[in-house]
């Protein structure tokens, strides 16, 4: 099998992690990974921002708990990287292109031998007087949106199998 198709195949959503750091380096390479994403008439709306210091990523995790009615909750899963996805809304195809960007980041971190996982409710977090001050604060201006939060780290144990594909996934008329 191609290798391509192989991590695609092999890849699956992390969800407990080791307490490990994630090299720079490492989340450098899977965040150019997400720079070469497909995107609408090559407009290149997303961005990502990686946040390894522990105390950013609980603030944006208590938001993202927050949102699911559990302040006190844990949707990070404890990675100790996050990629945040963004993309410029001004673009009619933000979502699609920062989608791509989710699903090339989530490839790049499995070939590296890392657990990834996308965590949702980006777009209501950085609608939230919260979320705005953090892109303020990162420097993140215009019309950005959230799309994603691809968080990172050292898988703890192995990934379950995976779920046999339903029959009529692909039809052929």
């Amino acid at each position: 099998m191609n290798a391509v198709i192989e991590a695609m195949a092999q890849r699956r959503s992390c969800k407990k992690y080791l307490p490990k750091p994630v090299p720079m380096e490492l989340l450098e390479e899977i965040a150019q990974a997400g720079t070469y994403a497909p995107n609408g008439m090559g407009r290149q709306s997303g961005k990502i921002v990686i946040l390894t210091d522990p105390e950013e990523i609980a603030a944006i995790e208590a938001v993202n708990a927050g949102i699911l009615g559990n302040p006190a909750g844990h949707p990070f899963y404890g990675a100790p990287a996050v990629l945040v996805v963004l993309a410029n809304q001004a673009i009619p195809t933000w979502v699609e292109d920062g989608s791509l960007v989710m699903g090339n980041l989530l490839l790049a971190a499995h070939s590296l031998g890392l657990g990834a996982c996308w965590i949702h409710r980006a777009r209501e977090t950085f609608a939230l007087p919260e979320g705005k001050a953090l892109l303020e604060k990162w420097g993140v201006g215009g019309c950005y949106a959230g799309v994603g939060h691809c968080v990172v780290g050292y898988p703890d144990g192995n990934p379950r199998e995976a779920a046999p594909r339903k029959s009529d996934f692909v039809v052929k008329p």
